[in-house]
């Protein structure tokens, strides 16, 4: 499964905020925006893909997101 997080809008997204800074510092003034993501690959054995998306949540909700800050999509891995 893949698992993306990113920050809800209206959270303030420090790397992204810095990074949009250095684009523009390097001459790039057409950037608009910039907004990070992390990205996970979860692999399970043994299971279905109910099973194996019943677990990548249990990941997120246990350890890789926080509800208040972040939202979250969990997809099948493409292949």
């Amino acid at each position: 499964m893949e698992v993306r997080i990113e920050l809800k809008p209206g959270v303030f997204d420090a790397e992204a905020d810095s990074v949009l800074k250095s684009l523009r510092l390097l001459g790039l003034s057409e950037t608009a925006e910039v907004g990070t993501a992390r990205l996970y690959r979860l692999t399970f054995s043994g299971v279905d893909p109910a099973g194996a998306r019943a677990l990548a949540q249990r990941a997120v909700d246990r350890l890789l997101a926080n509800p208040i800050v972040h939202r979250v999509e969990i997809l099948p891995v493409p292949g």
